[in-house]
């Protein structure tokens, strides 16, 4: 058996799954955000620890001592500082935190060829920018940094005693070679450090130690080795087998992805498309990035007083309308694709005396959907794109798929455990990192269950309100304040 340990924004993920690569066990535990000032978003390292410990004792005790290996997932971007003694410096600057924009543009005059070395523009999200920001702002701390680590390689820190990280999620920092999958010396120089302040990086299918004993026996486990494992949306893509060129998946989680995956690195940097390593050796991945997805729903949500989401699409379904006017701008914390605009924010446009909560919950669904529409739309090669495997919280909602499958214009296909997400794909990365597995076979697709299909008078309503929504954007883009 194999476990798998996504180290997500709203919560950790704990997966079992056995030498089929079924799920046959699954455990979550919560975690608060801090958000102390407008556009700050952060976490204490602590709890993730403590969240991790608390999700995998709700595993079977049986299921536990078989775990032959350990394999781990996360939020990309997260900085965490670490000081003399790895102690925890402050509070780790999360990746949908909008203060560093400042710093984005000061990196990138620093080394003139940061979009050349990374593959990238630098978004106030990326990890680099964040330490710029601590720089000027807390000199005190950033004098004491010693190791900056990601959220899942803080976790590795604690599970294994490895300062490890690996290439997928290594690629969100701002300081990778994506190209040569090597730490670049100019970014680390950009930013005042240097290789030593970096962990050692693996592929996702790598063993980058074992288990401390202390940490085995308090979990019921033996020593086993932990794979590199991957950045939540690269994992997420070993999940449900987007591992080959035009595999391409969309997740709806707190965030929102489109992901095509590839076998050669491909930069696209003006669009806002993100090219990164994939978590599997000599693969390449682009990949777009709206900040709110499916936390658009939990705002909803509070704003019309819904008591769950799958009450809110309800409400929306029970009227079924995709051609009135009401729109919703997704940006809640600000945009990266196709924007890179940390200032803009969500907007409900078109307001009148019958809207209620189904015609705000209308807005919400389609907004998203425009806004993945916008990012498909500026990847390199969208045609290479048939059909898109849904995973995330919101994969369970065939209403949402639907309107997502229109705005799209492409078939979307749902699979087995697609809703279990990263933590699925790293449980697979952790079987992988053995050396004796049946690559293919651990990396296929799980078996399709449903397949929605573009309804063609959809397409053509959408088609018609996202040029309404794009400007609406550009419309109130210079009004967004830039303080927020």
């Amino acid at each position: 058996m194999f476990l798998g340990i996504d180290i997500g924004t709203s919560g950790v993920k704990v997966v079992v799954t056995n030498d089929d690569s079924d799920v046959i066990e699954q455990a979550v535990s919560p975690l608060p955000v801090s958000r102390p000032h407008p556009s700050w978003s952060e976490q204490d390292p602590a709890d993730w620890w403590k969240a991790t410990q608390e999700a995998v004792l709700q595993l079977s005790p049986d299921r536990r001592a078989k775990i032959e290996a350990v394999g781990l997932s996360g939020q990309m971007h997260g900085a965490t500082l670490l000081g003399a003694g790895d102690e925890v410096l402050r509070p780790a600057i999360l990746w949908n935190d909008g203060r560093s924009a400042a710093q984005c543009v000061e990196l990138e005059r620093r080394e003139p060829k940061t979009r050349e070395i990374t593959g990238n523009a630098v978004f106030p999200g990326f990890t680099a920018p964040k330490l710029l920001w601590v720089a000027e702002n807390e000199p005190e701390v950033f004098s004491k940094v010693e190791k900056v680590l990601l959220p899942k390689d803080y976790v590795r820190l604690l599970m294994t005693g490895t300062y490890g990280s690996d290439m997928s999620d290594a690629s969100g920092t701002s300081w990778l070679d994506v190209g040569k999958r090597a730490w670049s010396p100019a970014m680390l120089e950009a930013t005042g450090l240097t290789e030593a302040h970096m962990p050692e990086l693996f592929e996702g299918s790598d063993a980058t130690g074992t288990l401390l004993p202390e940490v085995a026996k308090a979990w019921g486990m033996n020593a086993v080795p932990v794979a590199g494992g991957g950045g939540d949306n690269a994992a997420g893509a070993v999940g449900v087998g987007v591992t080959g060129p035009g595999d391409a998946f969309m997740s709806l989680g707190t965030s929102g992805v489109l992901f095509l995956a590839g076998e050669a690195f491909s930069p696209n940097p003006d669009s806002g498309v993100h090219a990164f390593c994939h978590a599997l050796p000599g693969r390449w991945h682009e990949m777009t990035v709206m900040l709110s997805a499916a936390s658009c729903l939990d705002w909803a949500m509070r704003l019309t007083g819904t008591p769950d989401a799958g009450s809110l699409v309800a409400a929306a379904e029970k009227k079924g309308r995709l051609d009135a006017s009401l729109l919703f701008l997704p940006y809640l914390s600000g945009e990266r694709t196709p924007h890179n605009d940390p200032h803009a924010r969500g907007v409900l446009f078109g307001l009148d005396h019958d809207s209620g909560t189904p015609e705000v919950a209308q807005a919400v669904l389609e907004g998203v959907a425009l806004a993945f529409a916008d990012g498909l739309n500026v990847l390199r090669d969208p045609g290479r794109v048939s059909e898109v495997t849904v995973i995330g919280g919101g994969a369970r909602s065939s209403y949402w798929g639907r309107i997502l499958s229109a705005a799209l214009d492409r078939p979307l296909a749902y699979r087995r455990d697609a809703d279990v997400g990263p933590a699925y794909g790293a449980a697979k990365l952790a079987q992988l990192c053995l050396g004796n597995a049946d690559a293919d076979k651990v990396l296929a697709a799980p078996p399709v269950l449903s397949v929605v299909e573009p309804n063609k008078d959809d397409v053509a309503i959408l088609a018609e309100k996202r040029e309404r929504f794009s400007a609406l954007y550009s419309t109130l883009k210079d009004s967004f304040p830039k303080g927020a």
